[in-house]
């Protein structure tokens, strides 16, 4: 189900063993301080913390890549319990836990010196390049003075993609079709702080859109494009939201199976020249590349103020794919971890 159009490097052909190992039941962020969650934690948690993991080279580089292993209580299972000691009001404590447990779920946790240190053989095959950077040390809270900073190697890997199929209905659980090449990754972004503590974000630039593809319980899939083109928000230095822009999912060039595409092909199809005026046939015939409009939420768990590293948790929604304009595009919620540095 991609697009013609987007290419992306390939990334890896295995799945995260623990991504499974983790149910979260339901996070809801709002733009207000109240976030209210629940997690709950099926399995052990493993993650590539560097003091604990070893990567060892592969026996044979023809036949095997490289595997971390971790044997040891690791520094995110510690991360969870100083969330309960260290956050004050039930807020924090929700979106912390959940932070962790996010975090937790990540096959392959390395932090980002260690992810630079690997070799491409080491990568190949593991799952790890569809995975953010994570934050070791201390918890900390956000803390900058007023002024305008650089947010880079911003990243967003999704742990859950939920899709709205009517009005009536609440979200449903959705079986991931992509390969794991849907993270965005390198993305920039201004960030402005100002003397009361407010915050504005504006992305600029980067890898800001995957080709994703879900399918629902009832067996219709439903592809869409993850993003977070423009996206401009506002709140404080715990948690900012807004909008953002989703791109068609095709192109204007795209030609369906009848030929007709929006700045090429037929007018209509070919084959009912008599009809091709009607009414039932007229959003078939009509392509509309429009670009509609998503929103999210990002909430700051964790700060290395030595680093410059973020980390925390994100949920946008967002409209699904529309066949060029000829179906009504669904919601998709899509809840996952996010990462960057601040310079």
């Amino acid at each position: 189900s991609t697009p013609l159009g987007i290419t992306r490097t390939a990334r890896k052909s295995s799945l995260p063993p623990t991504h499974t190992d983790i149910l979260v039941t339901s996070i809801t962020m709002a733009t207000t301080s109240s976030i209210r969650t629940s997690v709950q934690l099926n399995g052990s948690i493993n993650t590539g913390a560097k003091s604990q993991c070893a990567v060892k080279a592969p026996i044979r580089a023809a036949r095997r890549s490289a595997v971390a292993t971790c044997s040891a209580k690791t520094s995110v299972q510690k991360f969870v319990s100083e969330v309960a000691e260290r956050a004050q009001d039930a807020g924090k404590v929700a979106a912390a836990v959940a932070a962790s447990a996010l975090v937790a779920g990540s096959a392959n946790a390395l932090t980002y010196n260690e992810l630079q240190n690997l070799t491409y053989l080491q990568v190949k095959g593991t799952g790890i390049a569809n995975t953010c950077p994570v934050v070791e040390g201390e918890l900390g809270e956000l803390k900058l003075k007023a002024g305008d900073y650089k947010v880079q190697k911003m990243c967003l890997e999704p742990t859950s993609f939920t899709v709205k199929e009517d009005a009536a209905t609440d979200f449903v659980k959705t079986k991931l079709m992509t390969r794991l090449t849907y993270t965005l990754d390198e993305i920039s972004a201004d960030l402005k702080v100002g003397s009361d503590g407010s915050v504005a974000f504006k992305e600029v630039d980067g890898i800001d859109y995957a080709a994703v593809t879900v399918q629902l319980p009832g067996g219709e899939r439903v592809p869409f494009l993850f993003t977070i083109k423009s996206f401009t928000a506002k709140g404080n230095l715990s948690q900012f939201g807004g909008d953002f822009l989703v791109p068609s999912y095709r192109g204007s060039s795209f030609l369906d199976p009848k030929g007709r595409g929006g700045s090429t092909g037929y007018d209509n199809a070919v084959a009912l020249p008599a009809r091709s005026d009607s009414e039932e046939l007229e959003k078939e015939n009509t392509k509309s590349t429009a670009v509609l409009k998503g929103s999210a939420v990002f909430n700051v768990a964790k700060y290395d103020a030595g680093t410059g590293e973020i980390a925390g948790v994100f949920e946008s929604i967002q409209p699904s794919d529309t066949d060029l304009g000829a179906k009504v595009p669904k919601d998709i919620k899509i809840t996952g971890l996010w990462y960057g540095q601040i310079v």
